[in-house]
């Protein structure tokens, strides 16, 4: 399920896009969500896979691939 469809790929994101930053704020909400509801501690391992996944927002949304 991908939020806001018809206006992110109105607006000239592909349906990767919006899945990849669908699943970012997901993420980001259920982080939220566990650490202030149900007192978890945010670790390392968590924050680094957390930056990977904003990285993976930047190169999908950011980067435009090289081409003709």
């Amino acid at each position: 399920m991908v939020p806001a469809n018809r206006i992110g790929y109105a607006n000239g994101m592909t349906g990767y896009q919006l899945k990849v930053m669908q699943e970012v704020i997901t993420l980001g909400v259920f982080v939220g969500f566990a650490w202030l509801v149900l007192g978890e501690r945010l670790t390392w391992n968590y924050a680094v896979s957390f930056l990977l996944l904003l990285g993976a927002v930047y190169f999908a949304v950011g980067v435009k691939p090289a081409g003709p």
